[in-house]
């Protein structure tokens, strides 16, 4: 599977959008804004810097793609003020796959700036935007370019599917090393473009089977159900996995120093329920599985064009979505389970 090529979360503003689907996401750049002020601090206290480059690796679409940028813009505010300096012009990279939609992220540009003249006035320095597409496991940027790097919810994406492996143990294995290989690059890469002292603020799923769990394993259900009733032929069951890899805390403490141009300044974990965001009204109040459709609508936005291409039958995607509200609703959340497990790090470039 060229992952590429094909991945991308839901465009638009729709019902299914990943602009409208994102609540998730948002709580984990929310919880991270802590340590990226500090990380900032720590930043602009050492020389003081007229302007701050920063990237954003894996921004996707929707209103979260500026948040960061927007959260980079008031730490540094806050931090000017306690010092009575002016703050640095901020140059901001909004990094993504190029079937990203980079369109409604642009068309949101505006709105953005008036609200940075409204709410800063003209005691921030300016801001610039700008899109960097191309794949974050692969070179960006010139040597010794970037001051800050931020990712949010992306890293645990893989380049590709691991090769088809024999046994679950083998399963396991594959989707580590190609883990480890593309966590890898993306250190090495990133220690290329970033100056001497430059850090990264890093949020990546990680394994954490007590609290959480993947939203393919409702999906696997349904396609098990699917497959019984002769809706899906069963070659597709071998090829339903996504290329996704949740590590353990561990294996992500190993590549950093196995890779060794940075170090770990800072490392916590922390959970986001599925339902971040879902509020219940009267009316759903009468509906068992209203619940369960939130969470179909937040895993569509992401997962969508992966399960097309896997399935080419765009029937077949309405009908797995159709049954998942249900299966997700049984098999999960009645249960208490449905939790996105989430790494931070704060890491600073080795002198």
């Amino acid at each position: 599977m060229e992952v590429e090529q094909i991945l991308h979360m839901n465009g638009g503003e729709g019902e299914t959008s990943y602009a409208n689907n994102s609540l998730t996401q948002k709580e984990a750049i929310v919880k991270a804004k802590p340590l990226l002020e500090q990380s900032l601090n720590d930043l602009y206290c050492n020389d003081f810097p007229d302007c701050i480059t920063v990237a954003d690796m894996g921004c996707s679409s929707g209103p979260n793609a500026l948040l960061p940028t927007w959260e980079a813009i008031d730490s540094l505010d806050k931090i000017c003020n306690r010092l009575n300096r002016k703050p640095p012009v901020l140059h901001s990279f909004l990094n993504d796959l190029p079937g990203s939609d980079f369109n409604t992220v642009f068309k949101s540009l505006p709105s953005f700036y008036q609200r940075l003249r409204t709410e800063k006035g003209h005691e921030f320095g300016s801001c610039f935007v700008a899109a960097a597409p191309g794949s974050f496991h692969a070179r960006l940027f010139p040597p010794n370019f970037l001051d800050f790097v931020y990712s949010s919810n992306a890293l645990h994406w893989l380049s590709q599917m691991p090769k088809e492996p024999m046994s679950e143990f083998d399963i396991h294995r594959a989707y580590l090393d190609q883990f480890k290989s593309d966590f890898s690059a993306f250190l090495k890469f990133r220690s290329e473009e970033l100056k001497c002292g430059g850090r990264m603020i890093l949020t990546l799923l990680y394994n954490d089977s007590f609290h959480a769990t993947s939203p393919g394993e409702p999906a696997l259900l349904v396609i098990k159900d699917m497959i019984s009733e002769g809706l899906i032929e069963e070659s597709k069951l071998k090829s339903s996995n996504f290329p996704i890899y949740a590590p353990y805390v561990d294996e992500v403490k190993q590549v950093i120093e196995r890779e060794g141009s940075f170090d770990i300044h800072q490392l916590e974990t922390f959970h986001v329920s599925w339902l971040e965001g879902f509020v219940e009204n009267d009316n759903e109040g009468l509906d068992k599985y209203a619940r369960g459709k939130y969470v179909t609508r937040h895993v569509r936005a992401v997962g969508e064009s992966l399960l097309s291409s896997i399935c080419g039958d765009d029937a077949i995607v309405e009908e797995i979505y159709r049954r998942f509200p249900i299966k997700v609703t049984d098999e999960i959340l009645e249960k208490g389970r449905g939790a996105f497990a989430n790494l931070l790090i704060s890491l600073v470039k080795k002198l």
